[in-house]
């Protein structure tokens, strides 16, 4: 089982970044995806989620209107397009697969957004 994270960088206050999650493994349609962010010296923080078939979204208050999670079960695939990135935006954003009926989950390996004039 892998989940792959990519598309992180540093950028300037205002720009945008395109996070993608790649996954292998296990059946990607059945699951419920989920991007978190850990900030230096803060505690997790659940950004975005969408339900397995896409059709439900949710945002965390902080990026709501900025952020956009989707997903392509063709192409077993989360995105997570961020918009207007702010520095407080900084951290290391982390790819979440999760379901409940069998219950399983797994963790991607991070990828770091830097966001500083």
């Amino acid at each position: 089982v892998q989940l792959v994270e990519s598309g992180g960088g540093s950028v300037q206050p205002g720009g945008s970044l395109r996070l993608s999650c790649a996954a292998s493994g296990f059946t990607f349609s059945l699951y419920n995806m989920r991007w978190y962010r850990q900030a230096p010296g803060k505690e997790l923080e659940l950004v975005a989620g969408i339900s397995s078939a896409g059709g439900t979204t949710a945002y965390a208050a902080s990026v709501k209107g900025r952020f956009t999670i989707s997903r392509d079960n063709a192409k077993n695939t989360v995105y997570l397009q961020m918009n207007s990135l702010e520095p407080e935006d900084k951290a290391v954003y982390y790819c979440y697969a999760v379901r409940f009926t069998p219950s399983a989950d797994y963790w991607g390996q991070g990828t770091q957004v830097t966001v500083s004039s």
